[in-house]
């Protein structure tokens, strides 16, 4: 049987089209357990170059004394920062500048009515937004953010808005259909699920929502725990997002011969598990505070604001910036001030309203 070379070319054509989605050889494999369990993580050395190099932390300026007057007493409207002196705060102003705006400079948040005035909602996100990053620092940093700490630079880098936020939209339409996708399944969304077949959002149940992220019963049947397959296929697409955006395996928080068994798991699983909460409390109590602010164009189309999600913070990395120690030269932001607890009263979990939860969500 012959092969004409249109033929052959059109089959060459295919198979590179094919593979080239295929991450080029070779890999490196790191053990990060017992032998004989499939605990390793696969790096790409290619791009785990490209990785570090787009995860560097920018210079700190240089630092400056703590003492002198208090940037409350000489400014006006100092609501959160009043307690730093005059030096601090124009320099941590300053740094912010650079993360948040560095083209449009100090005029992205203040307007021709002064520096005191409130007559740019981006003054009045940032003031929150720096409360959200104290909170961070302080509350969750044993369990999750520390030793290296967050700052506005580890989401924004450079960017009015991080590259990595997220909106609840109604469920897409379904490939080659007139009907939309109750869950949205088929959808490939790289961020969400890395281009699995899999509910496109799993932010909305699980990152604002708390819903259940389970794929077993804790009991025998026929107790009404069950957990069906829908909740399963809701879990893995919210696994698939921690994959994506730490750049690592399903390994790297469980034990791949009894995924749910906590005994036998990482200590990063137990980080996960407080890094979901955390996420679900800076979206609801400081996130969704700025809402009322925000114009039509930096909202989703239900009219939600922006949220984060792991891969606002990490971006591909399995520590933001690669555990870069920013917060070292930030101390300002490694705990909330009075301003702070006054602005944002973050309510505790029997005085919170449950959550909205998507349909299949939990």
């Amino acid at each position: 049987m012959k092969i004409s070379m249109r033929m052959l070319g059109v089959g060459v054509l295919l198979t590179t089209v094919t593979l080239a989605g295929c991450e080029k050889p070779p890999q490196e494999v790191v053990q990060r357990g017992y032998r004989g369990t499939g605990m390793e993580q696969v790096v790409n050395p290619a791009q785990l170059d490209d990785m570090i190099a787009r995860n560097q932390a920018p210079e700190a300026a240089p630092a400056v004394p703590a003492t002198g007057p208090k940037a409350g007493d000489i400014y006006e409207n100092v609501q959160v920062l009043g307690d730093l002196s005059v030096g601090e705060f124009t320099r941590l102003m300053a740094s912010i500048t650079e993360w948040v705006s560095p083209e449009e400079g100090c005029t992205y948040c203040h307007g021709n009515d002064g520096f005191a005035a409130d007559d740019k909602y981006t003054k009045k996100v940032a003031r929150v937004m720096i409360a959200m990053t104290q909170r961070a620092n302080e509350t969750w940093g044993a369990n999750h953010t520390a030793p290296t700490g967050v700052t506005c630079y580890t989401c924004h880098r450079g960017n009015n808005v991080p590259e990595y936020v997220w909106v609840t939209e109604e469920a897409p339409m379904m490939p080659g259909s007139f009907a939309a996708a109750p869950t949205g399944q088929n959808v490939a969304d790289v961020a969400a699920n890395g281009y699995a077949s899999l509910p496109y959002d799993p932010f909305t149940p699980y990152l604002e929502g708390d819903a259940d992220i389970r794929m077993a019963g804790d009991t025998a049947l026929p107790t009404g725990n069950r957990k069906s397959i829908k909740q399963t296929e809701w879990t893995y697409s919210l696994m698939m997002h921690f994959s994506q955006s730490l750049g690592v395996n399903c390994t790297y928080c469980h034990n791949s011969r009894a995924f749910a068994n906590w005994e036998q798991s990482p200590p990063t699983r137990v980080k996960a598990w407080h890094a979901i909460r955390m996420v679900r409390e800076l979206n609801n109590e400081y996130v969704w505070e700025t809402n009322d602010w925000l114009p039509e164009h930096r909202q989703g189309p239900s009219g939600d604001p922006q949220k984060i999600a792991c891969n606002t913070c990490h971006q591909g990395a399995y520590k933001p910036l690669y555990g870069a120690p920013m917060l070292e030269d930030f101390p300002n932001l490694a705990k909330q001030s009075d301003g702070s607890k006054q602005l944002i009263k973050v309510a505790t979990e029997s005085e919170k309203a449950p959550a909205a939860a998507m349909v299949g969500g939990g």
